[in-house]
């Protein structure tokens, strides 16, 4: 399986379009040690023929023309067959209205976070031009799924869903809270082989964590370095628990929660534009680094075995 981080930056890409903090104000001037990153999503495939978005950020068109192996194959002949949301967040699904273009897809969400997108939401009328233009389908928490184009054609995929504490986005806020509302995804080959854990917004540790060990590769919710990040910089008030992310540092943090974690491939994912970690050589990355994980990047392509 081939899997290809098309964006690696939280909700705003990096820099962020209206943010002068540090970061995004070096990142502009030209300083050296910081990349410029898409909002996060990460493409799949087995054989590299037909492929699976994970998550489908408002970057999605840019992202697709950069990467060779997503191009048209032919007038409207996409590779790219479907998308599977973890949640309803708008970084995540915004770029699902980027792909109306008459080309039929697969997406697969949770009944909680379908019924946000499609029974709320008036724009999603445009993915239903023709008969069969988008295909919903339900991603039931804990269940193999086997993926599968518009038409019914197995991709070659199967994903996993497992409930991950978050919280529902503003715009999907009303309903009592559900276990389907926040999901990381473990994608795998039908034929077996390792897993990608795909786990970018993670509130707190549970469950899930005793299965991020049979992945591969995992990509986990890098958005914040400390819970007090944007507070510090005067962006805001809220702390990144109250936003569902646990920091990465600190001695709660899930760089010391996950220490021991055995996958192969570690990568923080879903990075905001103010963590530290984002500059090379900073004490953040560093510790990162000596821990052995990496801050995933645009364009960084993985091989599961």
């Amino acid at each position: 399986m081939r899997a290809c981080v098309l964006g690696s930056a939280a909700g705003g890409g990096f820099p962020q379009w209206n943010c002068a903090c540090p970061n995004c104000r070096d990142l502009r001037a030209g300083r050296p040690g910081l990349r410029a990153r898409t909002q996060d999503s990460v493409a799949v495939s087995e054989g590299g023929e037909r492929w699976a978005l994970l998550n489908a950020s408002p970057d999605v068109l840019a992202q697709l023309a950069r990467y060779a192996p997503l191009h048209p194959r032919g007038p409207r002949v996409s590779p790219l067959a479907a998308v599977v949301l973890t949640n309803g967040d708008l970084d995540h699904c915004l770029g699902l209205f980027c792909l109306r273009e008459s080309t039929p897809l697969a997406v697969y969400a949770t009944n909680a976070v379908r019924r946000g997108l499609v029974e709320r939401n008036a724009l999603c009328r445009t993915l239903a031009r023709f008969e069969g233009h988008v295909a919903f389908r339900a991603l039931e928490l804990g269940r193999p799924v086997a993926l599968c184009d518009a038409a019914g054609e197995p991709l070659g995929l199967e994903v996993v869903a497992r409930p991950v504490p978050g919280k529902p986005p503003l715009h999907l806020a009303g309903d009592p809270p559900s276990p389907e509302d926040n999901v990381g995804l473990w994608v795998r080959g039908c034929g077996g082989g390792e897993a990608l854990a795909y786990v970018p917004g993670a509130g707190a540790l549970g469950d899930y964590v005793a299965h991020l060990e049979g992945a591969g590769c995992v990509l986990f919710d890098g958005t914040f370095w400390s819970d007090d990040e944007l507070v510090r910089l005067g962006l805001g008030r809220a702390r990144a628990a109250e936003m569902a992310h646990l920091p990465v540092g600190g001695p709660g943090g899930s760089l010391a929660a996950l220490a021991s974690l055995g996958a192969r491939r570690k990568l923080f994912t879903h990075v905001n534009n103010t963590n530290p970690a984002l500059r090379e050589g900073a004490g953040e990355r560093r510790a990162i680094e000596r821990a052995g994980w990496a801050l995933a990047e645009d364009g960084l392509e993985v091989i599961l075995e």
